[in-house]
């Protein structure tokens, strides 16, 4: 797909997204989240970058980490998930975030100006991931550090089937390369190319826990990847893909609820000192 048309595509079907984004996956990501503010291990008046920020699950943390004498600078494609963040991150008083709706991709930052670059499960929805790896580096100070969350491999995932349904209804064209950064040693690949060293990839098995045939729903077509694409469909298409998606996951049913099997891949880079 022409990547032009696949950015539009995630600009809005985030923006579909982001009043159920909360309620379908903060809990569901929160491990890979902790994961990542763990490694990256961010210290009192840093200057962090975080791209793919969403509603600002990672932002707030990150910035209560740095305090008042650091900066969180945090960009997203979607504007409806920094009013998300903005909403998040007002209510609990923050003072050193900045949020900005800006494409990982073309960071309008100049060289070697922030500590630290993290980035929390939005590398797999960009047109070019490398792009944005070498857009991280060249934005990190010398000896900077960048640490990168996504989803694992496919064969891992057991609400992949997702994809496929609404993919036979109407090209999402969201995300067609979504698990090839967490195939393998791609993203260690993807890293080294992009500049970085001593790189660390960390694999987590976890469970997605959802109470009832409804959250498991919304979070896979109303708060999730394909909001925009599912928007187009009427309700018996709706009804449809309802029950296929139910269906893909109901070995992982347990009483009226699903714990749907998921892996993570999060991974810790430093940008040469010199």
């Amino acid at each position: 797909m022409e990547p032009q048309l696949q950015r539009r595509v995630q600009r809005y079907g985030w923006d579909k997204a982001a009043k159920f984004y909360d309620d379908s996956w903060k809990a569901q990501l929160k491990p890979a989240q902790d994961k990542l503010l763990e490694i990256a291990d961010l210290q009192l008046g840093e200057k962090v970058l975080e791209t793919s920020c969403g509603t600002g699950l990672v932002t707030l943390r990150a910035a209560r980490q740095v305090a008042n004498g650091g900066k969180v600078i945090a960009t997203d494609l979607s504007e409806k998930m920094i009013d998300e963040a903005r909403k998040l991150t007002n209510g609990n008083s923050s003072s050193n975030i900045q949020f900005q709706r800006m494409d990982a991709e073309q960071l309008d930052f100049e060289d070697n100006q922030f500590d630290a670059a993290i980035c929390s499960l939005g590398l797999m929805y960009f047109p070019f991931p490398a792009k944005a790896l070498k857009e991280m580096h060249r934005v990190l100070k010398p000896g900077g550090r960048a640490v990168v969350a996504i989803w694992g491999e496919r064969k891992n995932c057991g609400w992949a089937e997702l994809f496929p349904i609404v993919d036979k209804r109407v090209a999402s064209d969201v995300c067609p390369m979504f698990f090839q950064q967490g195939t393998g040693d791609t993203l260690r690949n993807s890293l080294q190319s992009a500049g970085f060293e001593k790189i660390e990839v960390e694999r987590m098995s976890v469970t997605l826990d959802y109470p009832n045939d409804k959250v498991a729903l919304m979070a896979a077509f109303d708060g999730g990847a394909v909001a925009l694409a599912y928007q187009k469909f009427d309700d018996q298409i709706k009804a449809e893909i309802h029950q296929e998606y139910l269906d893909s996951i109901e070995p992982f049913r347990v009483g009226s609820g699903y714990e749907v099997p998921g892996e993570f891949v999060v991974a810790y880079a430093k940008k040469p000192a010199s």
